[in-house]
C-alpha cells in the first residue's frame, strides 16, 4: 500500500506507545488523534486521554471533523474530566506521554508557542501560549513533539520566545514529516530519516547545523499498520494539516 508523510507520522507516533502508558494529546491534533486510534487498533493496552477530557473513548468511532473537540473523543469513554485534572496527573508523574506541537523549536529543545515577529508586548503574531506545553513538557516522562511541516521557519537556531523547554531528565523526541529527532546531551540529534526523505533534505530544512552522517531510515510502515490507519481514519482527517 502507498503511504506518505501523514501515514509515516501517525505510525511513528503510535509506535512510541507501549502497554500501560497513559497518553495525552491536546487541541488541533488530528495526527496524534489518529496515532492513538491506530495504537488501540494494533492491540496496545494503554490509557488514552485528550483535551476534550475523554478517557479511553471508543476508538472505533472515526473522526468526521478536524477538531479535537468533537464527540468521537469522549463518546464511549470510561470517564470525562477537565484539563486541570490532566495537569495534576502530569505533575504527579502519572502521564507517560504528551503529544504536543510547536511553532518554533531550537536545537536545545526550546519551544515557542507565544509569539513571532515584533516583541512580547507588541508581537506581529500572538500565538496560543504555553498552558499545555509549559506545564506538561517539564513533567511528562516522554514528550513527543510533532510538526507536519519541517522547514526553516520552524526549526531555528534561536526561538523568538521560550514558552517551554525539554527536560533533559525525561525523554524528548520530535517527529516531523521528514525525520525523527531525539534530545541527547541537551541537543536535538537526528535519530532516523523517513524512507522517502534524505539527509540532504533534512539539513536544508533545519536552521542549525547537522553534522551526523550515515543515519538510519525510519522503519517503513507495515501493510497491517497502513490497513488499520484506513480503518480508524476512513475520512482521512489525518491529511488536514498537510
Amino acid at each position: 500500500m502507498k503511504y506518505g508523510p501523514a501515514e509515516m507520522m501517525v505510525i511513528a507516533l503510535a509506535r512510541e506507545i507501549i502497554k500501560s502508558d497513559l497518553v495525552f494529546h491536546g487541541l488541533a491534533s488530528p495526527v496524534p488523534m489518529t496515532a492513538m486510534k491506530l495504537a488501540k487498533a494494533l492491540g496496545t493496552d494503554f490509557t488514552y486521554i485528550n483535551i476534550t477530557g475523554g478517557v479511553d473513548p471508543d476508538w472505533h468511532k472515526p473522526a468526521v471533523v478536524g477538531s479535537t473537540l468533537s464527540q468521537n473523543l469522549y463518546e464511549g469513554g470510561v470517564a470525562n474530566f477537565g484539563l486541570e485534572e490532566i495537569f495534576d496527573l502530569a505533575c504527579n508523574g502519572r502521564v507517560d506521554i504528551s503529544m504536543l506541537s510547536l511553532v518554533q523549536i531550537s536545537p536545545r529543545g526550546e519551544i515557542n508557542m507565544s509569539f513571532v515577529g515584533g516583541d512580547y508586548d507588541k508581537p506581529k503574531v500572538r500565538l496560543p501560549g504555553g498552558a499545555g506545553s509549559a506545564t506538561l513538557i517539564p513533567v511528562t516522562k516522554k514528550s513527543l513533539i510533532w510538526k507536519t511541516k519541517h522547514d526553516l521557519k520552524s526549526f531555528v537556531s534561536d526561538v523568538a520566545f521560550c514558552t517551554a523547554k525539554a527536560n533533559p531528565n525525561n525523554q524528548f523526541r520530535v517527529i516531523t514529516n521528514l525525520c525523527i529527532f531525539s534530545l541527547k546531551d541537551n541537543r536535538l540529534e537526528v535519530e532516523s530519516i523517513h524512507p522517502y526523505s534524505s539527509l540532504e533534505e533534512v539539513k536544508s530544512n533545519t536552521g542549525w547545523e547537522i553534522t551526523q552522517e550515515n543515519l538510519p531510515y525510519t522503519d517503513a510502515p507495515s501493510e497491517l499498520e497502513l490497513a488499520l490507519i484506513e480503518e480508524v481514519d476512513p475520512n482521512r482527517i489525518r491529511y488536514i494539516e498537510f
